[in-house]
């Protein structure tokens, strides 16, 4: 049974917003964003869609005891205009998120029939269970509620975009000093410089509205000038695009602002390989290594089982007598994927466990975060003139 707390956040995070789409990747990379001139995004392929059942939620979970996976990975088939963007935005999962998942599948013209892998299970990053919690390698934000006595545990995971080369975001500790509604954006002197060499001069503060780089809410942290905020720009989010802050769908940042207290302990870390435990079967899940991560990843048979025995102690409660599958292993942390699989089947290969993942409707997940409408963005538009008005 559902928390009332649950409830009540996933009726938050189903705010609506809008729905921003790009033509080119270099244009989505350089975070120059354009509006759609096309309808809503369609909700399903209408010639098969009903046989296929609803895919299950993706951004609330309940854990396991024990466990260190929640979710499950999703295959669907994309309508003939979507973009991987668009079923991305759809599932609640980031750009890099989706195309590390499908290898070889066109991002802006993946075909209508094209079977599109959701990467929507999650290993949880090795780092207390508290508060929210940050993954750069993954692009993923888990906030954990404190649970009531004799509850399980929850989580809440979306996926953000981070801070370019250049622009890192740092990595450590920190906490939620304060919450802002339509905030206005004042621009570093170091972010006004680098834009007025670029030939775009910024005006000293941009006030709240539709084209305000923090979108409509904003979690300020205890680092000076870093904090967790929506954007004007939704492709964005599961890129490497800000000048350190960490953005937020629109519908997602609403949520977690109406449930984040201030105060909330804000951990995060690095990690692109992760292995965890789900029952008594071990996962692993890896993601590329972000461009400018000194760590090398580990080559060879010898050095990538020192490195899966590391992440095994690392782990409590672990099961005895697991034998790990050495070949998966080495293919998963060759070619990162994004996809959580599970390495301690013998027999098992990323091309079967793909091709037995569940086939869903390319339809809004149960307790979307998102509408998937095109005019969803008026509800938080009155929200942020009442804000203003106040």
């Amino acid at each position: 049974m559902k928390t009332r707390w649950i409830d009540a956040l996933q009726a938050a995070l189903r705010r609506p917003s809008s729905l921003l789409r790009c033509g080119l990747l270099a244009g989505l990379a350089a975070l120059a964003g354009c509006q759609s001139l096309g309808g809503p995004a369609a909700s399903a392929n209408p010639h098969g869609a009903a046989a296929l059942p609803v895919p299950v939620a993706t951004d609330a979970f309940t854990i396991a005891p024990g466990d260190d996976v929640v979710g499950t990975v999703q295959v669907v088939k994309a309508n003939a205009d979507d973009t991987l963007s668009d079923i991305a935005r759809r599932f609640n999962v980031g750009y890099e998120e989706i195309v590390d998942a499908n290898p070889g599948v066109d991002p802006w013209v993946p075909g209508a029939g094209t079977e599109v892998v959701v990467p929507t299970a999650f290993v949880l990053p090795d780092a207390k269970r508290e508060g929210i919690v940050i993954n750069l390698a993954a692009m993923r934000l888990f906030y954990f509620p404190k649970a009531k006595p004799g509850e399980r545990q929850q989580v809440i995971t979306h996926p953000i975009g981070i801070g370019r080369v250049g622009w890192r975001t740092p990595e450590g500790s920190t906490r939620v000093v304060s919450k802002t509604e339509a905030p206005a954006w004042i621009p570093t002197p170091a972010i006004r410089k680098e834009h007025a060499a670029d030939g775009d001069p910024l005006p000293k503060v941009v006030p709240p509205g539709p084209d305000n780089p923090m979108g409509t809410h904003v979690l300020r942290l205890g680092w000076p000038e870093y904090a967790i905020h929506g954007t004007d720009k939704p492709p964005s989010i599961g890129l490497r695009g800000t000048h350190g802050c960490l953005r937020m769908y629109p519908e997602d940042i609403v949520g977690m602002y109406e449930a984040v207290p201030v105060g909330t302990p804000v951990t995060v870390v690095n990690q692109p390989v992760l292995l965890g435990w789900r029952g008594d079967a071990l996962v692993m899940q890896a993601f590329p290594v972000l461009e400018d991560d000194t760590r090398k990843a580990p080559q060879g048979e010898a050095q990538r089982a020192a490195f899966v025995r590391k992440l095994m102690r690392a782990r409590p409660g672990a099961r005895p007598n697991v034998a790990v599958n050495e070949a998966l292993v080495a293919e998963i942390m060759q070619k990162p994927r994004a996809v959580a699989v599970p390495v301690s089947i013998g027999s098992l290969t990323l091309e079967r466990y793909l091709a037995d993942a569940p086939r869903v409707a390319n339809t809004l997940p149960r307790n979307a975060t998102w509408d998937g409408g095109m005019n969803g963005q008026r509800a938080i538009d009155a929200r942020m003139k009442q804000a203003e008005a106040h």
